[in-house]
């Protein structure tokens, strides 16, 4: 494992004031080494280089953990496994799901799942609109979806009644706020500053009306 990784990601671990012991560093450098390996072949991200694939995808998923609250959470369209892998590796005594349509990332979710020995990860290949959970889940992790609407419509059926959603966005999305008005209420708006990366990042914190 190369120290240069390590470094870098305990470096911006660090200055997101975080506090991570050495097995979760060491399950999120393995993580993100089994990225890099299975990118090749099955197109998990646009960003080749794993140095960048530290702060793109490690530390962009790691600045939401002081924010996001709940037992139960299911991160939808995940692709890859952001942010719910890094989820699922600094908190163990969570319930992570992770649901995508794309059988070839979610057999990488499988093979990460049982190389990394995630106990508290469960995988589901499907559409979000056709999946029923037994159980529904106290938070919605989003990172790729196209818009907050299409977010809280086609995932409002998943949400405890005192459920919340998490939705990682880069600028401010005022106008994509205009059309939940009526149904829904960002309770909290945090500004992300992801060391090693200029843009903006935030996380909103979306509640359904009562």
């Amino acid at each position: 494992m190369s120290t240069q990784l390590r470094d870098r990601l305990e470096t911006g671990v660090t200055k997101l004031g975080l506090e991570l012991d050495s097995d979760r560093i060491d399950g999120l450098l393995a993580y993100i080494q089994l990225f890099d390996k299975w990118n090749k072949a099955y197109n998990l991200s646009a960003i080749r280089n794993i140095e960048d694939m530290i702060s793109r995808h490690l530390l962009d998923s790691l600045a939401i953990m002081p924010f996001v609250e709940g037992q139960r959470l299911i991160d939808v369209g995940t692709g890859g496994g952001l942010p719910g892998i890094p989820m699922a590796i600094c908190h163990p005594e969570r319930d992570v799901h992770l649901l995508d349509s794309n059988g070839k990332k979610t057999r990488f979710l499988f093979q990460v799942k049982t190389e990394l020995k995630l106990d508290n990860v469960q995988v589901h290949n499907c559409r979000v609109e056709s999946y029923q959970p037994q159980e529904l889940f106290d938070g919605v992790m989003s990172r790729a979806f196209a818009s907050l609407e299409d977010m809280t419509q086609g995932c409002r059926h998943l949400l405890k009644e005192n459920g919340r959603f998490w939705a990682m966005k880069g600028i401010y999305p005022t106008d994509e706020l205009k059309p939940l008005q009526k149904h829904y209420i960002v309770a909290n708006s945090h500004a992300l500053m992801i060391p090693g990366e200029e843009g903006e990042r935030h996380l909103l914190e979306i509640h359904p009306l009562k």
